[in-house]
């Protein structure tokens, strides 16, 4: 800023006038303060800065976002292959995996069969992610969750 204004109590009409001479903004910081704290800046640029420091900390936050794999409970080993690809390539980008086998009408007596498929997928990804949840009947679906290997900073 170009004139430095003491630190001080002033006046409100003073205040107002000293920051009307600078072509600047009288900002009330603390209003609850006794007496209340005010700063003078450049009130559309204070919010500029907030809106920017927003928007950076927003950028470094990471979205999850969840990618589903659907199974038959007697998916053929070519189906598991060609999944299983998928799901490999989904938890590398970052995302977790969310598998599930659906059983339709009286495919539901094989609930062992799809418990099977699910614990050999969570096997086989083992490098790639880890179990977040262990496959659990939610209705006729049976689900189960892996989340992405933490990346270590080198």
């Amino acid at each position: 800023m170009g004139d430095n204004v003491e630190v001080g109590i002033y006046p409100v009409e003073e205040a107002l006038r000293i920051a009307d001479e600078m072509n600047l903004d009288l900002v009330e910081i603390s209003p609850k303060a006794d007496p209340p704290v005010c700063k003078i800046m450049d009130y559309q640029k204070f919010l500029y800065e907030q809106k920017k420091k927003e928007k950076a900390i927003k950028q470094k936050t990471q979205k999850v976002v969840v990618k589903e794999i659907r199974f038959g409970p007697q998916t053929d080993d070519h189906d598991y292959e060609f999944k299983k690809k998928y799901a490999i390539k989904f938890l590398s980008e970052g995302n977790k995996v969310k598998a599930y086998v659906f059983f339709r009408g009286r495919s539901i007596i094989y609930k062992e069969q799809g418990q099977l498929l699910l614990l050999r997928l969570a096997q086989d990804l083992e490098e790639y992610g880890k179990v977040e949840q262990l496959p659990k009947m939610e209705g006729k679906k049976m689900i189960m969750i892996l989340a992405p290997l933490s990346k270590k900073k080198k």
